[in-house]
């Protein structure tokens, strides 16, 4: 039977008119016995296992737990009892950015950040040497990983030819301004990497929409932006501005964005020169269930290409603060129930992805624990700082200890591990054995990374 089953009332289906809706001839029970034997997932069998089934409105709650019960046996068959995070710190470099997002609230209008300007504003924008300030004192904490998305400053360069070429340009769409107009210079996007990758530290930069910004104006590939930023010390790609891979959707929530296709080609060119890359989806918002699976076939499809994803994390909306709730668009973002299944179906359906994380800057300590039993295997990273989730209204923690790291998994059953980026190195910890600290990163001996925070 084909019918639409909603998943929020308050978001109808026809109010953005979209073409894609989640119907199919799919029957529920049929893609759960898929799912449960292994095989590899249509579109049409996620989208039945992601709503319960499309021939009853809403989610069956007891649908809903074989679900997650058979995304939880796929996790235990591919990673078994491991709960894996990274010892991170947040460097995000400025706040100044024009591309007008509506689900975004990290960002202030660059023209405010202004040397004219009469405008205040709380947002920043650090140096290069700002940058390399606060990644230099977090690795005396045992970091591993410094990971790095920022607005986008229109006085952002790649680096010096770029922004020669910039300078020399009479296009006016190409959202540069010089430096020296603004309170604070970004530098370029070298210089910023170069300024991060020091002691060894992991650095994890340049989203795809990042490097877009970073060969506006010329006629560069991406695997030539990539592999400049490869030279000055970038170690891997974060797969976010993904959002939802589906442009009808993306035209709603931000059409000043670059569309699927070349945030695919992004992709593949990071991979082609040697970075291993993240994914994500930002789900929760005016997109339906067909716009998730779709966006999962596209990133199932980007993986059997490139084969470098080394992680897939679904990022639940947070609405408070951000232009699609203040404008009325939205009401409110994705419930639980719609939560734990999109950690299931994600499990289920990239059948190419080890590793499925469980966000807890996005759900809090209690539902992303509950995603370890969903799917999940990866509980994030320590996050010394964070600043998107939080200016759109987020009210979970800046920072997390490994004290409390093991304290949450080992209560659940698992066990926990320190991981590299990649997850190539790892490191079981004994939880008899205190205090706890990394030991995979550059400076790392073991000490507590932060003090017991609640």
């Amino acid at each position: 039977m084909t019918s639409v089953s909603p998943i929020r009332a308050n978001v109808p289906r026809d109010r953005f008119g979209f073409t894609h809706q989640p119907e199919t001839d799919q029957a529920f029970e049929n893609a759960l016995e898929k799912a449960r034997a292994g095989e590899r997932l249509t579109v049409d069998d996620g989208v039945e296992l992601l709503t319960t089934g499309t021939d009853r409105a809403g989610i069956d709650p007891h649908r809903k737990e074989s679900v997650l019960e058979t995304a939880d046996r796929r996790r235990e068959e591919i990673v078994g009892d491991e709960v894996t995070f990274v010892a991170n710190l947040n460097n995000n470099v400025t706040t100044a950015c024009n591309t007008g997002c509506l689900f975004c609230n990290f960002k202030d209008r660059s023209k405010q950040f202004l040397k004219d300007s009469e405008a205040s504003h709380d947002g920043f924008t650090k140096t290069p040497s700002e940058s390399r300030a606060v990644v230099e004192d977090a690795l005396d904490t045992g970091i591993y990983e410094v990971t790095s998305v920022s607005g986008l400053h229109p006085a952002f360069a790649l680096d010096e030819e770029h922004r020669e070429l910039l300078e020399a340009s009479d296009r006016g769409d190409l959202n540069y301004k010089s430096p020296e107009r603004y309170e604070e210079n970004p530098g370029t996007y070298t210089a910023q990497m170069a300024a991060m990758s020091v002691g060894g530290v992991h650095l994890h930069s340049m989203t795809p929409e990042e490097a877009y910004h970073a060969r506006r104006g010329t006629e560069w590939s991406y695997e030539e932006v990539y592999g400049r930023l490869k030279a000055a010390g970038l170690d891997s790609v974060p797969g976010t501005a993904a959002e939802i891979l589906v442009d009808e959707v993306r035209d709603v929530i931000c059409p000043g964005k670059m569309h699927t296709e070349e945030w695919m080609t992004a992709m593949e060119a990071a991979a082609d020169v040697g970075l291993s890359t993240t994914a994500t989806i930002m789900y929760g918002h005016v997109e339906n269930e067909m716009h998730r699976v779709m966006h999962l076939d596209r990133i199932r499809e980007l993986q059997d290409r490139i084969g470098v994803i080394t992680e897939f994390v679904p990022l639940s909306f947070i609405h408070p603060n951000t232009p699609l709730y203040e404008e009325g668009m939205i009401d409110d973002g994705a419930t639980a129930a719609e939560d734990e299944l999109m950690i299931a179906v994600s499990r289920l359906f990239l059948d190419n992805i080890d590793h499925i994380q469980s966000s807890w800057v996005k759900y809090g300590d209690e539902l992303g624990l509950k995603m370890l039993s969903c799917g999940a295997d990866d509980f994030m990273g320590t996050i010394l700082s964070e600043e998107i989730t939080k200016r759109a209204g987020g009210g979970y923690g800046e920072a997390r200890s490994f004290e409390e790291y093991i304290e949450m998994i080992t209560a659940i059953g698992r066990v926990p591990v320190e991981r590299s980026t990649d997850y190539t190195e790892r490191r079981q910890i004994d939880a008899t054995q205190p205090p706890f600290g990394p030991e995979l990163g550059p400076r790392a001996d073991g000490t507590p990374l932060v003090e017991r925070t609640r």
